[in-house]
């Protein structure tokens, strides 16, 4: 036996060296463990260290063998199947992993660093809220204050109003206790007050800049907040200390995809899938990510293979039926509508089933049962979120109200003098897409995505202080000055350069909701152009009330809804147009499947771009496209689509009623 693994004096003492050893050499911790065995056969912490060792050693199936024999006799032993389940997880076997780790913090609940690997292990798999509940355990199993034990609990149990009055009050006293912020910035976060919770987690690293839970954290809250850069550093930072953690890789990835880094993004979740092939919620974000980059083939076996592991996962069918041009086959119908005669079947997994049976039901010409589904669908996807009509129908009569020509004379000249941005607006299904993808077939337009930092802008500007209190936007434009104006312009341009990839001078901002934002557009970018995607109010409203959105169209659910948005937007429009003459460029969908190269001549003259061929044959672009129509804009226009509306037409009336003289005016707008 070697001087340096000898042990040295009694069995603790060599335990102990051992131990130490792990944290700093643990190929001589393994050695040292081995050598206590020789003396001491089947010690169990000797044996749970040599098991360690090995993990750590880079042999985690080896570690794996020694804790399934040393389980069978301490069964019970936390520790060890806390051991086990990292092991596991380092071998690629997930779903073991998970449940080792369930049983080691079921036999000791305050094992806080099971509860950690635990979140890291459901996170990996896609079980967001399964993760949440792991990391509020893991809080509560951290903290050993005994006056943030009653704030660890109700942060367990979701009551967060008493949460933060608790922990409010102790930090009164406690001003520096980093784990009380930590745990009060993630109540912000559960209540969607992520600028709150930034700013607490700031504090937090400032306080203790190697919590790397505190850390993980701030880098979640930051990307939510549309932060990539930011994000994006704190998980680098992270990922040096931790290079395979799968809750930081699978965070570097989804920030790749929001700044368009889509190749690096394919590159993390091939290397995550191939340590956990098991994930299907992995699989489905592989998917989004290859059908964002055109190759639908690979997207189309990733999402197979989500569905495969997970049959219940609806999302995974509708992203299949997202696609546009996939076409479900009998048996996949079958499969479908067996999932949702599943008993227990989560609401998200069904309300995607219907929009997916939809689309499988269209294509196969069932346009009433296809119909029963889209409503069902959208029925249960309204239930799970907040949206009053009235609210867009107010903004629009208070920017009409506000924005006059008399208005906008008074701030001419106002704005960052950039001719960089090129804004395509309208309602979502109208065309926008199709619009983008021509422009960024020319050499001077770069196409990026829909991104949301005119209405992070909008949002900073609003003055929202509560529920009782309300917006003070857009009436919050009327105070700004010139120089707040240009300092709103740069501001958009600095955040969106992280989305420019090439030298190209103009990129392409294809947010649709933008419409609502025109005149804060007017005053930061008054040299930016304006493109108005336009299509026929019963085309546009049936394609997207059949459209399952991941997030922010949540007027979309319902006929009445989306006929009240499109009918708001077409009036609120008509007042730009007359309040700012040739300021916005419209294109109508249909006249451009009709005349497409009349219409691209249009369009390009009012960017100011010389005439480009390549334009007409956008389908050629090979750009990364992530919108439903990903796949529709890499074929030649597809003229078939301009009236598909009309088999669904005996269940519009409801549409029809709501949209009104709009409809009736159409291409044309009525008086308001």
């Amino acid at each position: 036996m070697s001087a340096t693994a000898e042990p040295v004096g009694t069995l603790e003492v060599a335990l102990a060296h051992a131990t130490r050893l792990l944290a700093t050499d643990p190929l001589r911790a393994a050695e040292q463990a081995a050598e206590i065995l020789k003396v001491v056969p089947d010690q169990p912490v000797a044996v749970l260290l040599l098991a360690s060792a090995q993990r750590a050693t880079g042999n985690p199936a080896v570690a794996v063998g020694i804790l399934e024999k040393l389980l069978v006799k301490q069964p019970n032993w936390a520790a060890a199947h806390y051991e086990l389940g990292v092991a596991l997880g380092d071998a690629g076997q997930p779903e073991a992993a998970a449940d080792a780790l369930r049983r080691a913090v079921k036999l000791k609940p305050d094992l806080a660093h099971g509860w950690l690997a635990l979140g890291d292990q459901l996170t990996s798999a896609g079980d967001v809220q399964g993760a949440d509940v792991a990391y509020a355990w893991h809080i509560k199993a951290s903290t050993r204050d005994p006056r943030l034990l009653q704030a660890a609990a109700a942060l367990c149990e979701n009551q967060i109003p008493q949460a933060e009055a608790l922990l409010r009050e102790h930090l009164k006293q406690f001003p520096t206790d980093v784990a009380a912020i930590r745990m009060l910035a993630e109540v912000a976060a559960r209540l969607r007050r992520f600028r709150d919770a930034e700013t607490l987690l700031v504090r937090c690293l400032e306080l203790a800049p190697s919590f790397a839970g505190a850390r993980h954290n701030y880098a979640v809250v930051l990307h939510r907040q549309n932060k990539p850069a930011e994000a994006l550093r704190e998980i680098e930072a992270l990922l040096v200390l931790e290079p395979r953690n799968p809750a930081y890789n699978n965070l570097k990835a989804a920030i790749l995809v929001r700044i368009g880094e889509y190749q690096q993004s394919i590159e993390i979740y091939e290397a995550v899938l191939a340590a956990y092939p098991q994930q299907p919620k992995i699989w489905m974000s592989y998917g989004h990510a290859l059908k964002t980059k055109g190759r639908e083939d690979e997207s189309i076996a990733a999402y197979r293979k989500s569905i495969e592991l997970l049959p219940t996962l609806g999302e995974a069918y509708w992203s299949l039926a997202n696609l546009k041009t996939f076409r479900f086959t009998p048996a996949d119908l079958d499969a479908m509508r067996l999932q949702h005669d599943r008993d227990g079947l989560a609401e998200e997994d069904r309300f995607h089933l219907h929009f997916a049976m939809g689309k499988a039901l269209e294509d196969a010409g069932s346009y009433a049962e296809s119909f029963q589904n889209y409503a069902h669908g959208n029925q249960l996807r309204r239930t799970s979120i907040k949206y009053a009509s009235k609210e867009m129908t107010e903004h629009m009569r208070r920017s009409k109200a506000l924005m006059t020509r008399e208005f906008f004379d008074a701030r001419a000249g106002y704005g960052a003098a950039a001719t960089d941005p090129i804004f395509i607006v309208g309602l979502p299904r109208a065309g926008s897409t199709l619009l983008e993808q021509i422009l960024s077939s020319h050499s001077q337009v770069e196409g990026t995505m829909e991104l949301p930092d005119i209405p992070a802008i909008a949002k900073t500007l609003s003055g929202v202080g509560g529920k009782s209190q309300g917006s003070n936007y857009p009436e919050a434009l009327a105070t700004l000055n010139a120089q707040e104006c240009s300092a709103l312009g740069e501001r958009y341009l600095s955040q969106t350069r992280i989305q420019r990839k090439t030298d190209a001078p103009h990129f392409i901002d294809k947010m649709p909701n933008n419409f609502a934002h025109i005149g804060l557009i007017h005053l930061a970018l008054p040299n930016a152009k304006i493109i108005d995607a336009r299509r026929h109010p019963l085309a546009c409203c049936f394609s997207g009330f059949k459209q399952h959105f991941a997030r922010g169209q949540n007027f979309t659910y319902g006929l009445e809804d989306i006929g009240r948005y499109y009918r708001d937007y077409v009036e609120l429009m008509a007042h730009f147009d007359a309040m700012l003459p040739g300021r916005i460029h419209r294109v109508f969908y249909e006249s451009m499947v009709a005349d497409t190269q009349s219409e691209v001549r249009r369009l390009l003259a009012y960017c100011g771009l010389p005439y480009e061929e390549g334009c007409l044959r956008f389908y050629e672009n090979e750009r990364a496209v992530r919108t439903a129509s990903s796949q529709q804009v890499r074929q030649p226009i597809f003229r078939d689509a301009v009236d598909h509306w009309r088999n669904y037409e005996p269940w519009l009336a409801p549409l029809k009623e709501v949209l009104g003289p709009v409809l009736e005016a159409y291409p044309a707008v009525p008086e308001f």
